[in-house]
């Protein structure tokens, strides 16, 4: 019976500093194959690819087994949503047309099973540095997008890659840089202010800081964060009733709630 909406983000396919692509691909393969079967709705909350830039008559190489997986579970009813992160920011309509996914762009609020949630990636919720804001309108202009269409992909892949290479390996893991920890209280600081002008609204699920767990917000909401496929291998489950962070092939773990 398919009764569970999953959600997972910042798998990072393709990235440079992976070392065996296939290997990562797989793994994420195989959760998706594991849900088939109870899984009504899957929502991807971003940078599921390290990078995408979608021409309007090419698509880039790679990622076969996975959009095929996609696919099989658009097929078979799963209702997918797709909503861009950083780094899979120029993702159009190829994969809606092809696959019936839905693209979204930014944060959404969503009613699933009669609960209210807050769904983004987590890069759009203010405060943002100045600098990173510049960044992110340069990315969603349609002038700058069409700039860069213009630059041949054997360029352009190798500043983007280098570029996501860089941002990665040039900063310690999240689990031990204490500047992941303002961020994160910034998205709890949004969440709380957001949820008391919006009480209906019991999870709010965010990806992008490569961080696991809870938060409290309320006494009846808490904010949700996804962790990644590049160490954790973690996702999140609604089957109705309750929000579970678990890790894939450890379904029983949950993480711990931060306080």
């Amino acid at each position: 019976m398919r009764r569970n909406t999953y959600f997972i983000s910042d798998c990072h396919l393709g990235a440079n500093y992976i070392t065996d692509h296939r290997a990562h691909e797989a793994r994420v393969v195989a959760f998706l194959d594991s849900i088939k079967h109870d899984a009504k709705a899957l929502y991807l909350l971003g940078d599921i690819l390290d990078y995408w830039y979608e021409y309007r008559t090419v698509v880039p190489r790679g990622h076969v087994r996975f959009f095929g997986k996609l696919a099989e579970l658009a097929d078979a009813g799963v209702r997918i949503t797709w909503f861009t992160g950083n780094h899979d920011v120029w993702l159009f309509d190829y994969l809606s047309r092809e696959i019936g996914l839905r693209v979204e762009k930014g944060f959404r609020l969503a009613d699933i099973d009669g609960t209210r949630f807050l769904l983004s990636h987590g890069d759009d919720i203010p405060p943002q540095p100045p600098m990173y804001r510049f960044t992110r309108w340069c990315f969603h202009n349609r002038v700058c997008q069409w700039l860069y269409a213009a630059i041949h992909p054997r360029w352009t892949y190798v500043i983007a890659h280098g570029w996501s290479s860089h941002n990665r390996t040039s900063r310690p893991e999240p689990e031990s840089n204490t500047d992941q920890e303002r961020p994160r209280r910034l998205l709890e600081d949004y969440c709380r202010r957001h949820h008391a002008g919006h009480p209906e609204v019991k999870y709010y699920v965010f990806g992008h800081l490569h961080l696991c767990g809870t938060t409290p917000i309320a006494d009846d909401a808490e904010a949700v964060f996804l962790g990644d496929w590049i160490q954790k291998d973690t996702y999140a489950v609604f089957d109705g009733h309750t929000m579970r962070v678990c890790a894939f092939d450890r379904e029983e773990t949950t993480y711990p709630t931060n306080r």
